[in-house]
């Protein structure tokens, strides 16, 4: 005594399937991780938990290593952590079990607009992102415009305003250290 379903009810249906809803808890925390980090491509967190997975896996592989290749082992957990130290996604450098539990988030924190936030550039990722795909920011001497950009630990002390930005105008009259020909300009 069902009735016929109706055809966008048939529609939304066929997205839905009841069988393996199970399954949809890593759609879930991958949408709850988007909106955290304000992901626009969901593309990029695929990729992440792509890289964090092969860390993980090569973190395993390295330690399961027999005792006859100590000197290989070190040699190359040596070359991993000081890597995974310089991309700024491990704290230290001391203990290859740190990789082990090296997760999409990590790469996340990285990202242009995380460390804006972290160095109090803006107020919340949000703006954060704004200001990046505006063309605020500059990395060095290049502007970036990419919010997907992963900032190294050596690259965090040359993110700065770009000069003709107003913000950047905004902050040094703020701090009262605009300059006089800065005002000419």
């Amino acid at each position: 005594m069902v009735r016929k379903l109706k055809y966008h009810e048939q529609k939304l249906l066929r997205r839905l399937e009841l069988v393996s809803w199970e399954a949809a808890a890593g759609r879930l925390a991958e949408a709850r991780a988007l909106r955290r980090y304000r992901l626009e491509r969901r593309e990029d967190y695929v990729r992440y938990r792509a890289l964090a997975q092969a860390v993980r896996t090569l973190a395993r592989r390295l330690r399961d290593l027999g005792p006859g290749s100590a000197a290989f082992r070190a040699r190359c957990a040596a070359a991993l952590l000081g890597k995974l130290h310089g991309l700024g996604l491990l704290g230290s450098r001391r203990s290859l079990a740190a990789c082990e539990s090296l997760s999409a988030a990590a790469f996340c924190r990285r990202r242009l607009p995380c460390v804006l936030v972290r160095l109090r550039m803006a107020q919340s990722l949000r703006h954060a992102v704004t200001f990046v795909e505006q063309g605020h920011v500059r990395l060095g001497p290049e502007v970036v415009t990419d919010p997907a950009l992963l900032v190294p630990r050596a690259a965090e002390d040359f993110i700065t305003w770009v000069d003709a930005s107003r913000l950047r105008q905004k902050v040094l009259d703020y701090n009262q250290e605009r300059d006089d020909f800065d005002l000419a300009a």
